[in-house]
């Protein structure tokens, strides 16, 4: 990272950035060129260990992209204020943002896509719902991709 000073290492620090953000960009490969597509998003952070949740439909063509390569990359982030200057080059924004790279992958097992849907809608509404438990069909009706990050780093400006 070229700017260390605003380099965000500590581990509750991320978590509050990761909760901010709801939207994750997703990057895959398209026969050697990028595909991004923003997605809802939940996760999971345990010490260093950061993997990222999305749903989407059961077919379509970043499905079929993860299907041909798993390699996937990402970018989350939160634009927090403009900061105003005299001049265009004075002009910035206050933001926090996290980047990385690592594994897509369909989760197949119905338990572990219902904890995924669960975490989803707890990320995105603050609210619990267990549906998702309690009747297997919602879970059944759509994919979840899991992208486990081999490498991520985490920026703040504010």
């Amino acid at each position: 990272m070229r700017r260390t000073d605003r380099e965000v290492k500590d581990t509750e620090e991320i978590k509050r950035i990761l909760d901010g953000c709801k939207v994750c960009r997703l990057g895959l490969s398209d026969g050697g060129k990028p595909y991004i597509v923003p997605m809802n998003m939940a996760y999971d952070f345990d010490g260093e260990e950061l993997v990222i949740y999305f749903h989407c439909a059961k077919e379509g063509k970043k499905l079929e992209l993860l299907r041909k390569n798993a390699q996937a990359g990402f970018e989350m982030d939160r634009e927090i204020s403009l900061i105003e200057g005299n001049t265009p080059c004075q002009y910035s924004y206050q933001y926090e943002s996290i980047i990385g790279g690592g594994y897509a992958e369909l989760v197949e097992d119905e338990q572990e896509k219902s904890k995924a849907l669960a975490k989803i809608m707890k990320h995105q509404t603050g609210k619990e719902f267990d549906d998702f438990v309690k009747n297997p069909k919602l879970s059944r009706a759509v994919a979840i991709i899991k992208l486990t990050a081999e490498e991520y780093s985490c920026k703040s400006s504010v």
